[in-house]
């Protein structure tokens, strides 16, 4: 099918890109341009507002990725502002451009996050869970709200809550890896709170199993099914790298250095488990995250 594709130059989405064209698939990126786009792509500015004419006809889905990166900077206030608005405005811009449309097509695959849950300890959670408090959570509610008009317009929903993706390519892990390679990593904090992740080869798989199975659709949990502490993280990744992991972070210097994202991001506890996925018969590659990591990083 045809598929419009945002987010296409990040890590997850150069990935699906290179699984779609693979399946068959014509892909679209929209990309943010002033001038004319690359052949094959189209120009959209959800900030102003704008989205090529036509772009969204003849399409069987959308898979909508764009957003600011969480952990790109400081939490400033203007920082906050473009987490939120990079994802708000765009969702909304694509769900007003699908209203208009007499035959949208039939298939809305848009991420969300686990931070939806806020910092929850032990708690397991699931795609019933309700939200949690704070900024991230209070993002994620607004992101995935609007989506509302292409649900009621019998469009089938997906809001994928993606934990963190292992990649060497991008993301927390690629940040993650000098200190450890160095041998300078350890647990953050207390090292007991959960994290909830999935493998990039994974995460391409669960995208494209959205966009053809009928069954899964509202909230869907993009994690893998053993979520770990960070402290064990910590130890598996020193272990498949062949490093010492004893140098940890106390809470008070992480909050130092990152501030408000400290205690959302890095020591907030999210202990997600991806009922729809495994009720739907999902098969895992990479289920148990010393296995993950070595896929990750070609080990």
């Amino acid at each position: 099918m045809r598929i419009v594709l945002t987010g296409s130059r990040g890590f997850i989405g150069s990935a699906l890109i290179t699984a779609l064209k693979a399946g068959g698939h014509l892909v679209v990126p929209l990309v943010r341009s002033k001038t004319a786009p690359a052949p094959g792509s189209a120009a959209w500015d959800p900030e102003a507002g704008f989205l090529a004419a036509g772009t969204l006809e003849d399409s069987g889905a959308i898979v909508h990725l764009a957003g600011e990166p969480i952990a790109s900077a400081r939490w400033s206030r203007a920082q906050r502002d473009r987490i939120l608005n990079s994802r708000v405005k765009s969702t909304r811009l694509l769900c007003k451009t699908l209203e208009k449309m007499s035959s949208p097509p039939g298939i809305f695959v848009s991420a969300s996050a686990i931070g939806y849950y806020g910092d929850r300890g032990d708690e397991i959670l699931t795609e019933e869970s309700p939200p949690g408090r704070g900024f991230l959570a209070d993002v994620c509610k607004q992101w995935e709200a609007e989506t509302s008009s292409a649900a009621q317009r019998g469009i089938h929903v997906v809001l994928l809550r993606i934990g963190m993706v292992l990649s060497g390519q991008g993301g927390a892990l690629a940040r993650m890896l000098p200190a450890f390679r160095a041998g300078l990593g350890g647990a953050i904090g207390s090292g007991r709170q959960y994290m909830s992740w999935i493998t990039l080869h994974d995460l391409v798989q669960i995208i494209q199993r959205c966009i053809t199975d009928p069954g899964l659709r509202g909230p869907v949990l993009a994690v893998a099914p053993n979520p770990v502490t960070n402290r064990d993280f910590t130890k598996t990744l020193a272990r498949v790298l062949h490093r010492p992991a004893v140098l940890g972070v106390p809470a008070c210097a992480v909050r130092l250095a990152f501030g408000q994202m400290a205690d959302e991001l890095l020591l907030a506890s999210q202990r997600a488990r991806p009922e729809k996925l495994m009720a739907a018969g999902y098969n895992f590659q990479f289920p148990v995250v010393e296995s993950a990591l070595r896929n990750a990083l070609a080990l």
